[in-house]
């Protein structure tokens, strides 16, 4: 079947958000009276959402009230500075030019809540460009769940099988399988020193989003 649609995880994917996180996290240790940490520490752990950069940059016990009043704080300040140092990845705004000139709809399926995702999709000038924006406000349940593809599919009128799906993480590849699209795992994004792209079952690899364009022009050429 003939692609129709690209839809992208949207940290680590289509864009790079990581350095809001650091900037928030080593506040929140200089607020604390504690010393910088290596940023690096805390990239590597972005996938894992404000839990995991919480515990890596504070040594608490993660069942603590402590704990929670980090995690809290955290997500209260990224509510301000959600959109400070975020922007695409290199290669993503030629990549959109690109699918938009092929007449193919893009969105953006994500576990971010939608009072983080939306500001920051309208301050990056992406909201007005993109089909749809499905986050864990919208469904049930959440990736690697297939429900918030399934859902965009449905919005938008496609079939899954019309549909590649592009994320940096194991549940967005496991959400896509499992809804019925082609996907597509990045290698550039939010991936974990431990853990390895190739083995996640996607159809396609890259290192960089320009290899998307030539795994979009050979899906082009299919009926």
């Amino acid at each position: 079947m003939r692609l129709r649609a690209v839809l992208f995880d949207m940290d680590g994917t289509l864009l790079d958000s990581a350095p809001d996180f650091i900037a928030i996290a080593q506040a929140m240790r200089a607020a604390h009276g504690l010393a910088p940490m290596a940023d690096k520490d805390i990239r590597d752990h972005v996938s894992g959402g404000a839990r995991a950069m919480v515990l890596r940059a504070f040594d608490v016990d993660p069942m603590s009230e402590q704990f929670e009043a980090l995690r809290l704080e955290f997500l209260a300040r990224y509510q301000d500075h959600c959109a400070v140092f975020t922007k695409p990845f290199d290669g993503i705004p030629e990549l959109l030019a690109d699918i938009e000139h092929a007449k193919l709809i893009w969105g953006v399926v994500t576990n971010k809540p939608v009072r983080y995702a939306a500001p920051i999709m309208e301050q990056l000038g992406l909201a007005e460009r993109s089909a749809i924006l499905i986050c864990p406000d919208h469904v049930t349940n959440s990736k690697p769940d297939p429900e918030p593809l399934l859902l965009a599919c449905s919005r938008l009128g496609l079939d899954p099988a019309s549909v590649l799906y592009v994320g940096d993480d194991l549940r967005d590849i496991e959400s896509g399988r499992a809804a019925g699209t082609k996907t597509a795992a990045v290698t550039y994004g939010y991936i974990h020193p431990d853990d390895n792209p190739t083995h996640w079952g996607a159809d396609v690899v890259v290192d960089h989003p320009h290899e998307l364009r030539a795994v979009l022009d050979r899906a082009l050429c299919r009926c």
